[in-house]
């Protein structure tokens, strides 16, 4: 997770200094936003939605003047929040609650043998779905960082944009086929990215763990 961070750091070093970290009460974001205090060059701003996201900041030592409050749904806010930002740090992802019944399903397999085993199902919140925070939220990010004129913007993806079957399309897919593809959708936004002329970096990280840094080998390829 580190050596992921560090990239981060890396990109654009001696440009940037302002750098608005989306999705920063998120548990990507929020370490991304504390590598960026950490290091004198920068002035981190995370932007939060919900006051469990502000508290998760404050947490890790950010002032009130490093927390911006506002929604990527709304784009007057996020013109507000990328005014004089050098940079971007787009962390925003939809993220799915388990359903409450089918973990009870799933626990009942271990005792109960005769109960069919099953995956727990997901679904994800109202407004909250892949194709309203991984596309169209996305897309206002974008809109907004061009608008503000933004050097760089980081878009902190994900593998396996270019595969429909991958398992995690499945997450949030209601019977009818609708819902869910979040790692198409991220991929959609990622090419309105490279499309819209804002300077950007892409990055594909695979599966994050909650894990001190340096015990993995860190492979990077460029696609």
């Amino acid at each position: 997770m580190h050596r992921f961070l560090s990239l981060l750091l890396f990109v654009q070093a001696h440009a940037l200094k302002k750098v608005l970290v989306t999705g920063a009460g998120g548990r990507t974001g929020k370490l991304v936003f504390e590598q960026l205090k950490a290091d004198s060059n920068y002035k981190p701003v995370g932007l939060a939605r919900s006051g469990k996201a502000q508290k998760a900041l404050k947490a890790v030592g950010a002032s009130d003047d490093e927390v911006c409050v506002a929604d990527i749904a709304d784009e007057k806010s996020l013109a507000a929040a990328m005014a004089g930002c050098d940079a971007v740090v787009l962390c925003t992802s939809a993220v799915p609650a388990i359903k409450p019944l089918s973990l009870m399903k799933t626990m009942a397999t271990k005792v109960l043998p005769f109960v069919k085993t099953s995956r727990p199902a997901f679904k994800f919140p109202k407004n909250g779905t892949p194709e309203e925070v991984d596309w169209f939220g996305a897309k206002k990010q974008i809109d907004a960082a061009k608008t503000a004129g933004v050097k760089q913007f980081v878009f902190v993806s994900s593998m396996g944009g270019t595969n429909p079957d991958n398992f995690l399309n499945s997450i949030g897919r209601r019977k009818d086929g609708s819902g869910g593809d979040i790692l198409l959708w991220k991929r959609k936004a990622e090419r309105y990215l490279v499309e819209s002329g804002v300077p950007y970096t892409i990055i594909h990280p695979g599966g994050l763990v909650d894990e001190d840094g340096s015990k993995r080998e860190l492979v990077v390829g460029v696609n």
